[in-house]
């Protein structure tokens, strides 16, 4: 697809409002509907609040980092790429291949979780790790890549239908809980922990990094406008599209995980099943109540694995044009849609959803790891962020601009720590196929497949970190 001639955007792209969907259904899958209790076991109602602003602010000037660089460059297409145009080709492999890392293999994870949620109307599908639950997984897998290979703006737009029908069950359950709320329970242990049994006797500290732990990973996909940037229909859009859709799900997510600890008390939640809301509900309103969170979160899971069908794919077309992979990555259908692109990443899906069959440990391993990975491209984004706007320091707001960076960096570092470092050296195992592809995209563009010093000396890091995380694997520190 020929954007070239339209550098304010491409006139039939994706518009404004599909845009905006896609923040919000890339973000929104299944981490919503279970956050009621993983959030009760960190924290009581107070720290929790704090959580939420501190994660609130971070991911804001995160938001505000990509909606500040959409708008002053608007020549830089893709999340990874400004890790590139900052930092140099290397960094910008770095960067992208850690984005497609996290994109395909968080499908691993919707795949399990929508088999977990048709589980509750068809009991075989319930423990969403077993051979039916897998067969069904992988069709749908496969549909969703044929419906993207058919044309990337035409699941953008089934996309924003999505969205819609997902958020509906979202907003009754929110309706339901305003109007069941009662002050008393929800003040009954707002600061301190019922009992030593909660994070050994923790102090309000402790408790607020346990939420930040929880919290931080539902925002995964905040930029899925970014990454689609080279199709939307005015670069404009992308930046406000980022920064709305984080705004609601900001209002959505607080919303949804707070009201609950003001229906039942923090025990109840702490003790209750997951996904917690569809059991939630169904206490509020009855049978009917489960059975129609249910059926959202499968809208949702499905939504995101749509979104997350497209991003992989779009990273390394993208990344292919740069000549940071091979040709091949990057090559189109008459749809415009980067089939190849597709159907690598639909068989390392394939891949992992097979190994679910021998232990269910891998969904775990691959969750991890696509948290960590995607931390790697935000960190590149809000250090460009800063970059930028010490280069440009004298033009007007580009200091408000340095503190949002710098707010963002720090956030984004803070929680490649929480995540844990374990997870960031096996992530580093992923990297050694990409060091291949890297040298022969390379040696397309420069005719040359050597490294520079530096980029020599970065490789060996993250090959030491590599053998760490293997290490940590052979010695059953971590399991997949």
């Amino acid at each position: 697809m020929d954007t070239n001639s339209h550098p304010g955007g491409n006139p039939s792209g994706i518009g404004f409002m599909s845009l905006t969907a896609m923040v919000v259904t890339s973000s929104i899958g299944a981490g919503v509907f279970a956050l009621t209790t993983d959030l009760a076991k960190a924290a009581s109602p107070g720290p929790a609040l704090i959580a939420w602003l501190i994660v609130g602010v971070g991911i804001m000037a995160l938001a505000l980092s990509m909606m500040n660089l959409v708008a002053k460059r608007p020549d830089i297409e893709g999340v990874f790429a400004y890790a590139e145009e900052g930092f140099g080709e290397y960094a910008g492999f770095i960067s992208g291949w850690g984005y497609w890392l996290s994109s395909w293999m968080g499908n691993v994870a919707f795949a399990t979780v929508m088999m977990s949620a048709i589980g509750y109307f068809i009991p075989v599908f319930k423990s969403g790790s077993n051979v039916p639950s897998i067969l069904v997984a992988s069709c749908v897998s496969w549909i969703l890549t044929y419906i993207v290979n058919r044309g990337v703006e035409s699941a953008a737009l089934l996309n924003a239908v999505i969205t819609i029908c997902k958020l509906i069950p979202l907003f009754t359950f929110i309706v339901f809980a305003i109007i069941m709320f009662k002050g008393h329970i929800f003040t009954a242990s707002f600061w301190n922990n019922l009992s030593g049994n909660f994070n050994g006797g923790s102090g309000i500290g402790t408790q607020i990094k346990n939420c930040l732990m929880v919290l931080m990973w539902v925002f995964v996909g905040i930029e899925g406008a970014t990454m689609m940037s080279s199709r939307a229909k005015k670069k404009s859009d992308v930046g406000k599209a980022t920064v709305l859709g984080l705004c609601c799900l900001l209002v959505i997510y607080i919303l949804a995980s707070i009201l609950p600890y003001g229906y039942m008390t923090r025990a109840e939640l702490t003790n209750i099943n997951q996904p917690a809301m569809v059991y939630i509900f169904k206490d509020m309103v009855g049978t009917w109540g489960g059975a129609m969170i249910s059926a959202g979160l499968f809208v949702s899971t499905l939504g995101s694995w749509l979104s997350w069908t497209m991003l992989p794919a779009e990273t390394v077309m993208l990344m292919a044009e740069r000549d940071l992979l091979p040709k091949a990555f990057g090559k189109t259908n008459k749809h415009g849609a980067p089939t190849f692109s597709l159907i690598i990443s639909g068989l390392l899906i394939q891949v992992f959803l097979c190994t679910l069959i021998f232990t269910d440990q891998a969904y775990n391993f691959a969750y991890s790891l696509c948290t960590a990975a995607i931390v790697i491209s935000y960190i590149f984004v809000a250090a460009y962020q800063v970059k930028y706007s010490i280069q440009n320091i004298h033009d007007k707001g580009n200091w408000l601009q340095l503190i949002i960076g710098l707010v963002a960096l720090i956030f984004e570092t803070v929680a490649i720590y929480l995540a844990g470092l374990e997870y960031l050296l096996l992530c580093c195992i992923a990297y050694i196929p990409g060091f291949f592809l890297f040298m022969k995209g390379r040696n397309n563009k420069h005719n040359r497949n050597w490294l520079s010093k530096r980029e020599l000396i970065t490789t060996l890091v993250i090959l030491a970190a590599a053998i760490g995380g293997f290490i940590l694997i052979f010695t059953g520190n971590v399991s997949f």
